[in-house]
């Protein structure tokens, strides 16, 4: 293990791991809480076509990602709350649309399946010191806001009605949630990959609901475990020569089924109530 901080290219790619997993279920919890766990996945793609237009247009596919994703979540919640297209409709269209158009963007930009591969399940050794700089910008900005209105987003995920009548600005707030969904996806995108970070947001946050009770802890332990994940991930990808992107989703898999497991046991041993 010591020795993989000697490489320069794995140092960056930790750092990376690191925002990655704290980031992605920080704000994947208040999307399981109000059951948009298919977002990630939506905004992933529509994201492929973000870095197709910068590798198009030499601008850092990481910034352009950032900005078309965010666009693209505006755009979703906007169709959710005020068209007259359903959710998972509008999440079908994200779906098809974004990876149709970066597929044909990056083609006409000339680039292989190779390149292509790295942003779709990460690449430990594409991350440059460039990318981890805004990579950690972001990743603290998604951090900072999770955790600190936190009251808030979960007024808003617990009951919209509510939270409207109480005065907490709704719309505001889960437009505030898409965008930083959205850049929460190009933070994990060069280790986890745009296929797969939705999983990030996800999986962790199932894992910590078979421990905890409270929504604070299920916040705090999902955290925990995509932070375990994700630097697991990167090493173990690093020692079995592999792309850690399916590296972190499947060891975040193993640990949601010994928490499932643990959480049974638990259940089974604890004395009725009468």
């Amino acid at each position: 293990m010591i020795e993989l901080l000697d490489y320069e290219f794995m140092r960056r790619a930790l750092v990376a791991a690191t925002f990655t997993g704290l980031a992605a279920p920080a704000i994947g919890t208040y999307l399981v809480q109000r059951r948009l766990a298919l977002l990630g996945d939506g905004l992933g793609h529509v994201a492929l076509t973000g870095v197709a237009l910068g590798l198009l247009t030499g601008i850092a596919p990481l910034l352009t990602a950032v900005l078309v994703a965010a666009a693209g979540a505006v755009l979703i919640e906007l169709l959710r709350t005020y068209g007259r297209t359903s959710g998972d409709v509008a999440l079908a269209m994200l779906f098809y649309g974004g990876i149709a158009g970066g597929v044909l963007l990056i083609n006409i930009a000339g680039e292989g399946a190779g390149k292509l591969n790295s942003y779709l399940f990460g690449s430990i050794t594409t991350v440059s010191s460039g990318d981890l700089w805004l990579v950690g910008g972001l990743g603290v900005l998604v951090i900072s806001l999770a955790v600190g209105l936190s009251p808030q987003l979960f007024a808003v995920c617990q009951d919209e009605e509510h939270a409207r009548v109480s005065g907490v600005p709704v719309q505001a707030y889960s437009i505030l949630m898409a965008v930083l969904a959205a850049v929460t996806i190009t933070v994990a995108m060069r280790t986890v990959g745009l296929l797969l970070v939705s999983a990030l947001m996800v999986v962790p946050v199932a894992t910590a609901q078979q421990l905890t009770r409270s929504f604070r802890a299920t916040h705090l332990t999902a955290m925990v475990v995509g932070l375990l994940a994700a630097l697991g991930g990167v090493v173990t990808s690093y020692e079995i020569n592999a792309q850690p992107g399916p590296t972190i989703v499947v060891l975040a898999l193993a640990a949601f089924a010994v928490a499932a497991l643990a959480g049974a046991i638990a259940r089974r041993r604890r004395p009725a109530t009468t």
